[in-house]
């Protein structure tokens, strides 16, 4: 996200909507659970994958929330609908809500699982 200068107002993350990163592959099984496939590439992890035999491709298993939550991006939904549908989901184990989810969405947008984009 960009930086917030010392006039601007900050946006609200609620407003986003997220949406995969068309770049990766993810599949879902019979009980719900998420497996994301991440391509190590670059050249850190060509020389890991020689000398230590590191995986070109990681597997990273998502957890119960991330398993309902994973599904929810559809770039549609903002991040306060998806916040709605897992307070109704998990109920008070989801709280603190909206920072543990804004928190969870900055993540996986660091990682590059999703896109972040403005309701217009």
């Amino acid at each position: 996200m960009a930086k917030i200068r010392k006039n601007e107002k900050a946006d609200n993350y609620l407003d986003y909507v997220p949406m995969h990163n068309d770049k990766l592959i993810s599949t879902v099984d019979a009980n719900g659970k998420v497996t994301v496939f991440v391509e190590n590439a670059g050249t850190f992890n060509r020389l890991a994958q020689l000398l230590l035999k590191k995986p070109k491709i990681s597997q990273i298993h998502l957890d119960e929330m991330g398993n309902f939550i994973w599904p929810l991006i559809d770039g549609k939904r903002s991040v306060y609908d998806i916040a709605l549908l897992v307070k109704n989901r998990f109920g008070d184990a989801a709280e603190p809500l909206y920072g543990r989810l804004v928190q969870y969405m900055q993540t996986m947008e660091k990682y590059k699982f999703i896109n972040m984009s403005k309701i217009d």
